[in-house]
């Protein structure tokens, strides 16, 4: 996820939700770190998992054991988790999860490399035919980075729910995508939500408010369909982005009250993300690589 500029005229000024989330203003910052403990001891929905250690990136081939560590790193906080790929040891992931008891989103990566894609969708399909897959990504944000036609995402995903009739399958983009590509959000099963005030510049006092309305939004183009927010999360360090601030009370902030909002509203949420990834300051400049609850060296944060 990268920059996107400002959405909001897009959101319709619509309380979706009655939850206005924690008041900070009366919290030290011991008794923040002490709520974030608390909020992840609770546990969540999801994670997305982070591959990559330091020195990685997407193309290396990662080994069964570093997705085992990892996963039994995070398995005390989450039902579920959602992976981005089903190549280069990323098809570990499904497989350790499930070993571990943990619920599986799992993401078929697409571009504008079609022999890639393919390899991508067959073992999308293999996976789910081994029972590992509860629910199908077919593609993370195509259409928002121009690599495919609307058409041709389309057709992946009908060869998807061919191939996969009990398993529901989606599209995970930004939260307006949905409302723009009416066909898209047709043919998914489930609208798969990415959903980041960060991005759009909001100011912490407003990102929960700002949040529920992405999610809103999302939920209007669904006409009914089951919404997730496939991603959503504030960085710790880096450089900050209009009233939007990087730095450690944010980002705990952030995490508690869409913690206690996703619980309260029984919102179905992965969190973004598990580790630090420093390959991530390419597009998304320094700031990429601090999205994580635990740093690069799997220590948590906070």
């Amino acid at each position: 996820m990268s920059y996107r500029g400002n959405h909001n005229y897009l959101i319709k000024n619509t309380n979706y939700s009655d939850y206005t989330g924690v008041d900070f203003s009366k919290i030290s910052t011991e008794e923040l770190e002490k709520l974030w403990r608390e909020t992840l001891g609770n546990g969540m929905h999801g994670l997305c998992f982070s591959m990559y250690e330091d020195g990685q990136k997407p193309g290396d081939i990662i080994t069964e054991e570093q997705v085992r560590r990892r996963i039994q790193i995070i398995k005390p906080y989450t039902k579920w988790v959602r992976s981005f790929s089903c190549i280069e040891g990323n098809e570990h992931i499904p497989r350790i999860a499930h070993q571990n008891g943990i619920k599986t989103l799992v993401g078929a990566w697409l571009s504008d490399d079609l022999q890639t894609n393919e390899k991508e969708i067959e073992g999308l399909i293999e996976l789910a035919n081994e029972g590992l897959v509860d629910i199908a990504a077919v593609g993370n944000e195509v259409l928002y980075r121009g690599d495919l036609s609307e058409d041709h995402l389309l057709g992946y995903i009908y060869r998807v729910q061919e191939a996969l009739p009990d398993i529901p399958v989606g599209y995970v983009d930004a939260y307006y995508e949905f409302s723009h590509r009416p066909k898209i959000a047709d043919a998914c099963d489930v609208i798969l939500s990415n959903c980041y005030p960060y991005w759009e510049g909001c100011h912490i006092d407003h990102s929960l408010n700002h949040m529920q309305q992405m999610f809103g939004q999302a939920k209007d183009a669904g006409k009914g369909k089951k919404v997730i927010i496939t991603e959503t999360g504030w960085p710790s360090e880096g450089s900050s982005l209009k009233g939007a601030i990087s730095n450690r009370e944010n980002a705990m902030k952030y995490f508690i009250n869409a913690q206690l909002w996703s619980a309260k509203d029984n919102v179905e949420m992965f969190y973004f993300s598990s580790f630090d990834e420093s390959w991530k300051v390419g597009a998304e400049g320094d700031v990429g690589a601090y999205w994580g609850l635990w740093d690069k060296h799997e220590n948590l944060k906070f």
